[in-house]
């Protein structure tokens, strides 16, 4: 498969890097030290591909026997735990916001791509006749890792509160699936990514914003904050200075301990 090979590798790693930040991310607020980090952060990129591979009976699974995946991810961690640890005051800086964005956009090609590659691993192990196994592969392939990173962090899944992202995999595993009976074409795997990125691509809550979901609380902690401090400045200048300065301190407090 020429053009999976071309295409959908690089596309893969986009998404690996786009998990593994998530899961850094998280594990950033949850105050873990560099290790838990970078567990975190690997088994959110990784993760929902060693499921799948043990579902399947593929031992070792892949991740073990091609680690490129796990190198990317594990760099991607340490990339950002450096950054983070020399660099703290990003993480309540504007910068958040284009950063959440960005990431929100690889998160959602990362799904694509994770997805049909599921089905695709489920038909190269000689399942192409068992449809809902495939399905099923290529949803676990694309969401695994997340709820492997939430139930590590005690979090209720993600996939458990908003459906969408749950409903986008499904959609394209399921158009895969559909469109394997015709072809095997690589433009199908491509036709079946793009409609994983065109539903998973709708905006969605900040504070919980799929694999990006860590992201989206520190940037609304940090508008929140902005918020309460003027109104605590606007309080004062009313003749009410000694209980909005108060609730000003408190709330400058909060956000040190959260963000540190």
């Amino acid at each position: 498969m020429e053009l999976h090979s071309n295409i959908f590798f690089p596309i893969e790693i986009i998404g690996t890097i786009a998990f593994a930040s998530s899961g850094a991310m998280v594990a950033v607020r949850k105050k873990l030290d560099l290790f838990g980090i970078i567990v975190l952060g690997v088994i959110t990129a990784v993760g929902g591909g060693m499921l799948r591979d043990l579902m399947i009976g593929t031992i070792p699974p892949h991740m073990f026997r091609n680690p490129v995946y796990v190198f990317a991810a594990f760099l991607t961690v340490l990339v950002l735990f450096l950054l983070f640890r020399f660099r703290p005051h990003l993480l309540g800086s504007h910068y958040m916001e284009g950063y959440e964005k960005v990431m929100n956009i690889l998160d959602a090609i990362g799904l694509g791509a994770f997805t049909v590659t599921g089905v695709d691993t489920g038909v190269d192990a000689g399942y192409g006749e068992y449809h809902f196994l495939l399905i099923f592969l290529g949803v676990i392939t694309g969401i695994g890792g997340g709820i492997l990173r939430d139930i590590m962090a005690g979090e209720t899944p993600f996939v458990l509160k908003k459906h969408v992202y749950a409903c986008a995999s499904i959609s394209g595993a399921c158009l895969y699936v559909l469109l394997l009976q015709f072809t095997r074409s690589d433009y199908a795997m491509l036709l079946s990514a793009l409609l994983v990125i065109a539903i998973r691509i709708q905006p969605l809550p900040v504070e919980s914003a799929g694999h990006t979901g860590g992201i989206g609380m520190k940037t609304k902690a940090v508008r929140n904050f902005k918020r309460a401090k003027g109104t605590a400045l606007s309080a004062e200048q009313a003749g009410t200075g000694q209980n909005g300065r108060m609730e000003y301190e408190q709330k400058d407090r909060k956000l040190k301990n959260y963000v540190q």
